[in-house]
Order: C-alpha cells, then sequence, then structure tokens
C-alpha cells in the first residue's frame, strides 16, 4: 500500500526548473515567472542568446513551407517574433493565429505586430498549448518558440498539435536543448545556471526567473528524446536542426 502511495503522489509532481511542484500549480508558477519578466523580454532574450535567437527564428520561419493564403498557429508566442515572420510567409490572404498562455506576454506580442503593421491577417487568442481551442486540421503549420519546456504535460500539447494540423501540414519546435560539442557544454553550464541569475537580479532585480528559466532547459528532453516524444504522439518524418551546436535545436514533424 506504501509502494502504491509513493507512486501516485509522484505521479501527480511536475517539474518546476529543479523543483518538484503539484502539477496543478506549475502553470500558475510559470504565468509568475513570465508577469514578471515581461517588461523586458526582449533585451533579455537578446543578453541570454547574444542576439543569436533572431537568427534561430528566422531560421525556423523558413523551415515553415508557408505559401501565401495558408493558415498558421504560434504558440506561446510570447512577444511574436515568430508571429511577425509567419504574418509576412502567410501574406494578407492567409491568417496567422497567435496564442499564449500568459496575458502580458500576449500583449507585448500583439502590440510587435500592430507596429510591424499584420492586423488584418492576425487573430490573438489567450489558450493553454495543452488543449488547443481549434478544429482538427486547421492549420497549415504550427510553431511554439521557447515554450514547450515551460508546459506541464509535453505529450498532451504535441497531441494538441497534432489534431489541430491538416494533413501534411508540420510543427516547428525551436527549444534549447542540449550542447553536443563537450568543451562547450561546461561553459554553456557555468553561463546559465552561474551568469544568467545575477543578469537578471542587474537588470530586472529578479534572480529567480532567470534561474528558473536556466533550470527548466536542463529538465527539458534531449534532441533525441523530443524526436521520440513527437514520434509516439503521431508526428512522422520527425527530424532536428542543431544549431549554436546543440544550445539549441529545431524539431520538425509532420501529420500525414
Amino acid at each position: 500500500m506504501t509502494d502504491q502511495t509513493n507512486t501516485n503522489n509522484e505521479e501527480e509532481l511536475a517539474d518546476f526548473g529543479f523543483q518538484s511542484v503539484p502539477r496543478g500549480e506549475k502553470k500558475d508558477r510559470v504565468r509568475e515567472v513570465f508577469d514578471s519578466v515581461a517588461g523586458r523580454y526582449d533585451l533579455m532574450n537578446d543578453i541570454m542568446s547574444g542576439g543569436l535567437h533572431r537568427i534561430w527564428k528566422r531560421l525556423t520561419v523558413a523551415k515553415s513551407g508557408l505559401r501565401a493564403g495558408d493558415v498558421a498557429l504560434d504558440i506561446a508566442a510570447g512577444s511574436g517574433d515568430l508571429s511577425v515572420g509567419l504574418a509576412r510567409q502567410v501574406g494578407p490572404t492567409g491568417a496567422v493565429f497567435v496564442t499564449d498562455i500568459n496575458a502580458k506576454m500576449l500583449s507585448l506580442g500583439r502590440d510587435r505586430l500592430i507596429d510591424a503593421g499584420h492586423v488584418g491577417n492576425i487573430h490573438i487568442l489567450q489558450s493553454d498549448a495543452e488543449n488547443l481551442p481549434f478544429k482538427s486540421a486547421t492549420f497549415d503549420c504550427i510553431s511554439i518558440g521557447f515554450g514547450l519546456r515551460n508546459v506541464t504535460d509535453k505529450s498532451a500539447a504535441l497531441a494538441s498539435m497534432l489534431r489541430a494540423l491538416k494533413p501534411g501540414g508540420r510543427a516547428l519546435i525551436l527549444e534549447f536543448s542540449q550542447p553536443r560539442i563537450g568543451p562547450l557544454e561546461s561553459i554553456y553550464d557555468f553561463y546559465s545556471l552561474q551568469i544568467l541569475p545575477r543578469l537578471g537580479k542587474l537588470l530586472l532585480d529578479d534572480a529567480e526567473s532567470y534561474r528558473y528559466l536556466a533550470e527548466s532547459i536542463r529538465r527539458h528532453p534531449d534532441q533525441d528524446a523530443l524526436k521520440d516524444l513527437m514520434t509516439q504522439q503521431g508526428f512522422e518524418r520527425c527530424e532536428y536542426f542543431n544549431f549554436a551546436g546543440g544550445i539549441v535545436a529545431l524539431h520538425v514533424g509532420y501529420r500525414i
């Protein structure tokens, strides 16, 4: 009886960085993190990646396969970098649905899209990646950039993405991953676990949020594990592309 009880308790926990928290609390904690960093989110992205995140996002959009008139979905859209790129791809005759679970981040993304001149083909919606509120077979492409590691149930999110894709549609998952070059790993660990929280403290007076962001990367499945997870949820022709020696990876999978 004791062993069964312990198993049940473990099943009710979720990773929040290096902590284990009740599954029902993780979304609220993640929301608090992004409420805290929203005002300087883009600045910190530039600092965290040395500006490389802009290149990684452009490479992701280039893999979208989108054409004029297509319909795309950007999940965990944040401040809208990927959304802007997708909107350019589909043009005024297409549509991009922009979603995030965090209202502050969604507001930032909306403002950026408006400033970029994308109004008529953009639809903004606050929603949870684990339960997307769209009909099956709606989208030609679904993207999620640096958001999957913050999702409590990654399998549920992937299943929801697959359901919402049209046959022949593709999912793009851009996420921090595991360096594949030996010396780079120790440098990356020192920077992200030691330097990044200090930068968060210096610029935002918020070391804890950036400590969580660094720790969440360590808890996220590595390249091959995420590819396997996508395959288990029904994606086909799955592959990934390493950027910056594997610090970031772009996974691509299709609904056939």
